[in-house]
Order: structure tokens, then C-alpha cells, then sequence
């Protein structure tokens, strides 16, 4: 493996050495957990699910400190170019009575025939290589959102997954408990076509909260942090710490503001409940309201986004921080004979009631069900490709100031070269789909 760092030596020698200031690679050696060899109550350790955790920022933790709260996983590496996180992850490993191996370039994890399923939880730009790389490793790959930085990598991942048999999910869990409004639209109840309002009386976008900065004077490197491969492949910025950690996500190279940040927990239950999860008709035209020009670097406000899909379908998506706010009372979901407002009251009333004999929807399963019977999960590649275009078009609209039109089938901006550039964005070589 090209391009790794080496070095294997014990914890105490990881944290003096991180706080020296020496960049790398360190892992200590793994153990069976003590509480899984405890007894017969206990869960045999042939059953134990030997997991990996690339990415302990504060996702990535809450995510370890889950799993380390079961008896029927072990985290056995974990991974970060930034040393105080990994150090911070393997004291908190320890402290939980366990023993695992850190790691500075997720390469490492891949490598390692004992490990089962990893766990992303690094900035979305790197999502999309590491996703590939797990599934060509035949790792099964809980991702967090969003999917990807652009549409293509989200085709690739995708691709991935169904080639190397792996099971794949994305961290959100909303169409699980959208099944009671996906049998009201497919009741035809409320007759078609649909408008979909998500507004903020119902959807905190983040959009302020996540907007960049544009007047980043670069600063020195932290010696804990590898900012060479905390990029990967995404252009070459100087450093400066709102790009990294946390307010990352304002800033086009890695992240699409609050708007796919947000995003992929809003609309993967609206894809869902509209039916949109076996085949998506669309978008087909996106049109949206924000300041003029975009920034080229950092993620701005915007006011409305304007989707209109192949059947009639319109979803709006209203940020209510800047431009013009829908009214308190606008319907949630509303279409020629009868709405759902955002408090779920009805109109006619008592839609709802009147469900008992519309079929249920075709079951999920969960993440954790998928993997043992090695099938995708509601949350699986295909669907959350979907949702991450759909976010990936709206940006695109707001950074080319006008409407773009899509083809869902071919992937691709009808007859629009300026906009087909998002689709498949260039990384930073050496790195490559």
C-alpha cells in the first residue's frame, strides 16, 4: 500500500509521541474483550461482529461509544489523521474495558481480513473513496450522510456495493417510520400531483449555521493534524481551522452546507413516502432563490428551492432565513383532494382512518438485520444515491444562479455543459473513482 505510514507501538507510547507532535500511524494490539469470554450469558465470541471506525470526530465517537456498548460487536481498529482524535478514541476504548489498533490512513483498516464492517464518519469528501475501496475490500459500510460530495460518486458507490455483495447503509433512519403517509399517497386520497412543502416549521436547514467563511487568512498547520490526507482529494486550500472539524460543512470542497447536511435526514422519507424509492422520476427541473453570485469557496444562504419531477411532483424546500418565509399555515403535503398539514392533521379529516384496508408497504429491514441475512437495508446505496442528487441539483442551481434541467435516467444536465461539470468532479491526484 503506497503512500501508508508505519509504525505499530503501545498506547502509552501513541499519546507521548501525539503529543510530541510526530504525524502516523500507531495501533496497539487487539484482544478479545474480557466481557465477551466472560460466560455462557455472554454472547460466544464466534458471533461477535469484529467492526472498524474511520473517522472519530464527534460523529465518528458517538458511533464507537454505541458499539462499544454491545456485547455482540468488537471495535477493533479506528482510524483519524488527526493524533488527538485517535488518541481521545483509544482512551475511550480502553476506559470501556476494551483494546484496539489506531490508525492514521484508513488503507490500514481495509487491509485487515478479521474486520467485517466499518463504520465512515469522516468529511463527505471522502466518503465516496472509502465507500469503494470497503466494498472492493468486501467490508459492509455504514455511512454517514450525506452519501457524497457530487452526483457521480454516489453512481459509483452504488456500482460498488451491488458488484462486491457487501451491504451498505447510510446514517439516517427516517423512511422507517414514514409508512403509515407512504400508504395515504399511494391511497390516492389525496389525489395527484403532490406539493411538498419543507419549510422551517417543520425542517431546520442549518443554512446560517453552516454557511462559510471568506475571509480565511491561512495559519500554520497543527503538528497533530495531517492536512496533506485530511484533503485527499479534494483541491489543495490552505490551512485554517473553519475548514476542518466540524464547520467544514461551508465550504463546496467537502461539504454542501446545511442544505446536505440536513438533506439526506429530510429527504429520504419524502423520496420514500412518495414512492420515489424503486424509481425516482426525477428531478427533472430545479430552480432556486439565493444571493447572486455564489462564492466560489464557501457555502452561502438561500431562501427557496423549487424541484418539479417527471410526474407533476413539486417539492419545495423553504429556508425561512433569508429571502421570503412561507406562512406558518402553508399544508405540509397537499394535492387536488386532500391535505397533510405539519402537525398532522388532515384535511379532509381523518384521512388516516380510513387506511385500514390499503396494503402495507413492501418491509425494510434494518442495518443490523441486513447483515446477518446479507440484504440491503431501506437505507441501501440505490436509494440514498437518489436523495444525494437531489440535494447535489439544488446546489448546483444555487451556485449557477438559474434553472437546470436533469435527465434522471442518463444522469446528466440536458444540453448544459456549465452545469454537467458539477456531476463529475476532478480529485486531486493521486486520488481517483
Amino acid at each position: 500500500m503506497e503512500g501508508k505510514q508505519e509504525g505499530k507501538v503501545s498506547r502509552r507510547e501513541f499519546l507521548a509521541k501525539s503529543m510530541a507532535g510526530i504525524a502516523g500511524a500507531f495501533a496497539i494490539p487487539s484482544i478479545v474483550p474480557s466481557r465477551v469470554l466472560a460466560g455462557a450469558s455472554r454472547t460466544p465470541p464466534s458471533e461477535v461482529s469484529v467492526r472498524a471506525v474511520i473517522g472519530v470526530g464527534g460523529r465518528g465517537t458517538g458511533l464507537m461509544r454505541s458499539l462499544l456498548d454491545r456485547d455482540d460487536v468488537r471495535v477493533a481498529a479506528v482510524c483519524d489523521v488527526d493524533q488527538n482524535h485517535l488518541a481521545r478514541a483509544l482512551k475511550i476504548v480502553e476506559e470501556s474495558g476494551q483494546k484496539c489498533d489506531g490508525y492514521g490512513d484508513y488503507r490500514y483498516i481495509l487491509d485487515r481480513e478479521d474486520i467485517e464492517v466499518v463504520y465512515i464518519a469522516t468529511p463527505p469528501h471522502w466518503h465516496a473513496l472509502i465507500c469503494i475501496h470497503a466494498a472492493q475490500a468486501g467490508k459492509d459500510i455504514y455511512c454517514e450522510k450525506p452519501m457524497t460530495k457530487f452526483i457521480y460518486e454516489g453512481r459509483a458507490i452504488a456500482e460498488a456495493v451491488e458488484r462486491h455483495g457487501v451491504v451498505f447503509h447510510i446514517g439516517t433512519f427516517g423512511r422507517y417510520g414514514a409508512r403509515n403517509l407512504r400508504k395515504l399517497v399511494l391511497s390516492g386520497l389525496l389525489g395527484s400531483p403532490l406539493v411538498v412543502n419543507m419549510n422551517r416549521h417543520k425542517y431546520n436547514w442549518k443554512v446560517r449555521q453552516w454557511s462559510g467563511r471568506t475571509d480565511l487568512t491561512p495559519q500554520p498547520v497543527p503538528d497533530n493534524l495531517d492536512w496533506n490526507l485530511w484533503l485527499g482529494p479534494a483541491p489543495w486550500k490552505p490551512y485554517h481551522p473553519h475548514r476542518c472539524h466540524g464547520s467544514f460543512r461551508g465550504y463546496w470542497d467537502y461539504d454542501g452546507g446545511g442544505f446536505t447536511d440536513m438533506g439526506a435526514h429530510f429527504f429520504d422519507p419524502v423520496l420514500y413516502f412518495l414512492g420515489f424509492d424503486q424509481h425516482c422520476p426525477g428531478p427533472v427541473e430545479v430552480e432556486a432563490e439565493a444571493p447572486w453570485p455564489a462564492h466560489p469557496d464557501a457555502v452561502g444562504m438561500w431562501g427557496t428551492i423549487t424541484y418539479k419531477f417527471g410526474d407533476g411532483t413539486i417539492i419545495r424546500c423553504n429556508s425561512g432565513e433569508w429571502g421570503e418565509s412561507d406562512p406558518p399555515d402553508l399544508p405540509w403535503i397537499e394535492g387536488p383532494k386532500g391535505k397533510v398539514f405539519n402537525d398532522g392533521k388532515t384535511d379532509p379529516p381523518g384521512l388516516f382512518e380510513q387506511l385500514s384496508d390499503v396494503p402495507e408497504p413492501p418491509p425494510m429491514i434494518d442495518w443490523e438485520t441486513a447483515v446477518k441475512v446479507r440484504r440491503q437495508p431501506g437505507g441501501n446505496a440505490e436509494v440514498s444515491h437518489f436523495v444525494s442528487t437531489i440535494m447535489h441539483i439544488g446546489n448546483i442551481a444555487i451556485r449557477l444562479g438559474r434553472k437546470v434541467v436533469w435527465d434522471p435516467d442518463r444522469e446528466q444536465f440536458i444540453g448544459d455543459e456549465e452545469a454537467n461539470r458539477f456531476v463529475n468532479v476532478p480529485m486531486r491526484a493521486p486520488w481517483h473513482l
